[in-house]
């Protein structure tokens, strides 16, 4: 037996429980995992409120974690018992001690990379991958927008943009998050509940806009973000953490200079077993050689996630935040 956090029914964070749960033997193609630090990131959020349904309940949330290879089902070849690994993936259920994951959804770590990093970064550091070289592959002298250039995968994608060469544009909340922004490469930032986000944009272009705009508030800064586009610019629609975007009639896009608009998640980005070792190894390499730090900056005990969510809903966390089991 081990023991996880299980939600029974969507909702708040008063519905997550800490109890025991069978683990099985690793089956064909899978592997056994005892989790060593698990990330915290908004889709488990959604997963909990129902935004983004379990696939049953009772179900374990979690996409993300660190962990020690126990044991390895047939035809696994390329992992073993004791190997670092770690995952940012479906099915849920890293919040757990141990686990059953597929073997071709989980990579190997390095020496350079440590648990709580890899715990931290994989989702949202595969995230700023596939956004900043894949979704709109970012050339240096570009102007991109990053709204809440202080949280997770607003970190890194101000960190990796920067170090791609681009001119980067941070939102935040507070002068305190501003400082945090700045801290991860931001040129301008921009303090969202007091300036208008999109006249200031213009000011730092000349009048121009930016290239792309990376979003993952979604709700109240749509408008804003498609004002913030130059002609043929795309609008990037990661997340949903002030609430779903509204309907919205296609034309706009027109009117607003051709503009390009796209939903994309991580997990069409990585389903190839391929693409998904290629970004991860991309990530490796920019945070093993300095381009891009992970800040943990918050932990929680593994069965305190409901405070953990609690905060991060609230919007009392910076950078990314782990759980320990």
């Amino acid at each position: 037996m081990s023991k996880a956090i299980r939600i029974h029914r969507p909702g708040g964070p008063e519905e997550m429980v800490w109890e025991e749960v069978e683990v099985p033997a690793p089956g064909p193609g899978q592997v056994l995992l005892r989790q060593t630090a698990v990330g915290l990131n908004y889709i488990d959020v959604y997963h909990r409120t129902g935004l983004y349904p379990l696939p049953a309940l009772p179900g374990v949330l979690g996409m993300e974690a660190a962990a020690v290879v126990e044991a390895v089902g047939a035809g696994v070849a390329d992992l073993g018992p004791g190997q670092r690994v770690a995952y940012a993936s479906p099915p849920p259920g890293s919040y757990a001690e141990c686990r059953i994951m597929p073997a071709d959804r989980v990579v190997p770590l390095p020496d350079a990379i440590d648990d709580r990093q890899a715990a931290a970064m994989m989702l949202q550091g595969m995230t700023a991958q596939y956004l900043l070289r894949r979704t709109y592959r970012v050339q240096p002298g570009d102007p991109i927008l990053v709204h809440a250039a202080a949280g997770g995968v607003g970190s890194i994608l101000c960190q990796w943009g920067r170090h791609l060469g681009a001119t980067v544009i941070g939102t935040v909340g507070s002068d305190a998050k501003a400082e945090i922004a700045r801290a991860n490469g931001c040129h301008h930032v921009i303090i969202y509940t007091r300036e208008n986000f999109a006249e200031r944009v213009r000011e730092f272009t000349a009048g121009a806009g930016v290239a792309v705009v990376y979003d993952g508030v979604g709700k109240t800064t749509f408008d804003g973000s498609l004002d913030s586009l130059r002609p043929l610019g795309m609008m990037v629609s990661y997340g949903n953490a002030s609430g779903p975007v509204p309907p919205f009639e296609p034309a706009i896009l027109s009117q607003k200079g051709s503009l390009f608009f796209t939903r994309p998640t991580l997990m069409h980005y990585t389903a190839k077993v391929e693409d998904l070792r290629a970004s991860a190894k991309e990530l490796f390499d920019v945070v093993s050689g300095g381009h891009v730090k992970i800040a943990v900056n918050q932990t929680y005990p593994l069965a305190e996630a409901a405070r953990a969510h609690a905060d991060l809903e609230a919007r009392k966390t910076t950078g990314s935040t782990v759980l320990l089991p």
